[in-house]
């Protein structure tokens, strides 16, 4: 059964939203955070991992270096102090998922503290999300569970464990408390999570692809009524894994805790597990607090030492920053501001940025990317980059285009087909005989006819009124399905009836 929920503008009316995230990154390191077991993404289950990983007794974990220098890095870009020291703590809890039952993070010494983003909305609008810490873990591994109809838990039959996954280095990003957002809080909160993907990925320290699960937001929303100081009491939406579903979930919490708190009930403080097929949360588990986790140090692991002179070498290279990066290619490819907001707001920045670095002009990729893939993308209710068109595909397919091998109209059912997944471009248009006709004997014929069934128009056209032609070039596409090469098909008519064109 589905809860209750108030509209957003019925709850935006009476409540003020409170929001906090918990961005967790996966490191790009070639072997995990504290074992040698290589760090690889989509292997055959359980291969990737050894005695460290799985906590067998007498083994002792050793600290990864590049997932430390990572972690500099990203607290660096993310505007906040680096600690001089700090060491990891043991976070205590049984889960199938996590076999030593625990899981090695830090508590009160965080390696990043105290930073901030200043994030821009839609209409240029900056907002700035403090950073409250930054700290290293290792990932869990992954529970799928069989037999049920949701694939969670709840009415499954089994579940299977996958432990490649399990020591992960990950940098959890905390925010402090986000207040004074409004109706903007979901914009802000895709806003937020984007700015710190695309932190991340410019970095080189992740692939930061959310559909993989590099790059998962716990997103944290409470209300309280206009006026009031407290905050109200907070759910948390655990690893939602897409920018748009980081938006939806936080305005469904939204009106969700307006429902309750119009009934007079308490919000209880819980998980809540992201349905994407119904845009909703249920219920996961109540929230632990610290104390409930049993932190302590790690006494397997010696604390982490960041000289001045390490963290300077780091912060010497790190590249330029997203926002004159941003500044740089709306430059380099001659965009208008509006024109580069759409780009960024659209969330295809960097697809655009590699379709030109695989050949298209900045105009080409802009016109794929805004002019068609966005659109795809937004009726199938995804991000653009889930759609999995490659640069390489967009280049192919627009050579074609210029190549006069198809045209527009073709090229657009090309595209679908490679969502479809029928194969290449040029595996498409052989397969679906998508070629242009550009034989003069077909189209003669097919001109011929369209003359016949519309004899006034060639009257038209004689006289001087070449816009007419129109008409018979329609007819003539109608004939050959699309395939015809109009530019060809206009040159012929002008010849059949004697006209200079």
């Amino acid at each position: 059964m589905s809860d209750a929920t108030l509209s957003f503008e019925e709850a935006m009316e009476k409540y003020d939203p409170v929001l906090g995230f918990e961005v967790h990154v996966e490191l790009n390191t070639k072997t995990k955070m504290f074992s040698s077991a290589p760090n690889v993404f989509g292997d055959e289950p359980n291969t990737n991992v050894n005695e460290v990983d799985l906590g067998m007794p007498g083994v002792l974990p050793v600290v990864n270096r590049t997932a430390i220098e990572s972690s500099i890095k990203i607290g660096l870009a993310l505007n906040c102090k680096i600690a001089e020291t700090c060491r990891f703590a043991r976070k205590n809890y049984f889960y199938p998922d996590t076999p030593k039952n625990f899981q090695t993070s830090q508590y009160d010494e965080p390696i990043a503290y105290d930073g901030y983003l200043d994030i821009e909305l839609s209409d240029g609008t900056v907002f700035r999300v403090e950073i409250e810490r930054a700290h290293m873990e290792e990932d869990a591994g992954k529970l799928t569970h069989m037999g049920g109809a949701t694939g969670r838990i709840q009415g499954a039959d089994y579940s299977l464990v996958d432990y490649n996954r399990s020591g992960v280095p990950l940098v959890e990003i905390v925010t402090k408390p986000i207040e004074g957002a409004g109706s903007r809080a979901p914009e802000l909160a895709k806003a937020y999570v984007a700015a710190v993907r695309e932190i991340v990925k410019n970095l080189g320290v992740s692939d930061a692809k959310m559909e993989r699960g590099n790059v998962r937001c716990d997103a944290n929303v409470s209300l309280r009524p206009h006026g009031r100081e407290r905050f109200g009491i907070r759910s948390e939406t655990k690893n939602v894994n897409s920018l748009r579903a980081v938006e939806h979930a936080v305005r469904y919490e939204i009106q969700r805790h307006a429902a309750v708190l119009d009934s007079g009930e308490p919000v209880i403080q819980e998980t809540r597990h992201w349905h994407e097929d119904t845009r909703s949360t249920t219920s996961g588990r109540p929230k632990s607090d610290a104390d409930d986790y049993r932190y302590f140090p790690e006494p397997d692991l010696v604390p982490i030492v960041a000289s001045r002179e390490w963290v300077e070498e780091l912060r010497a290279t790190l590249p330029e920053p997203p926002a004159a990066r941003r500044k740089r290619l709306q430059a380099d490819w001659g965009y208008s501001d509006l024109e580069f907001r759409d780009v960024v707001n659209a969330g295809v920045m960097d697809e655009i940025e590699e379709t030109i670095a695989a050949g298209a002009t900045a105009t080409v990729a802009r016109k794929w990317w805004m002019g068609e893939i966005v659109g795809r993308a937004k009726n199938a209710d995804v991000d653009p980059g889930q759609l999995g068109v490659a640069p390489a595909t967009i280049v192919e397919l627009n050579k074609m285009v210029e190549d006069g091998k198809i045209n527009n109209k073709m090229a657009t059912e090309v595209l679908d087909g490679v969502l479809a997944g029928e194969g290449t471009p040029a595996d498409i248009v052989a397969n679906r005989g998508l070629a242009v006709v550009s034989d003069d004997g077909p189209l003669l014929e097919a001109i011929d006819a369209a003359l016949a069934a519309q004899p006034g128009v060639a009257d038209k056209i004689r006289g001087g009124k070449l816009q007419a032609i129109g008409a018979i070039v329609g007819g003539v596409m109608k004939a050959t399905r699309g395939q015809a090469d109009a530019n060809r098909v206009r040159e012929l008519i002008l010849e059949r009836l004697g006209v200079e064109g």
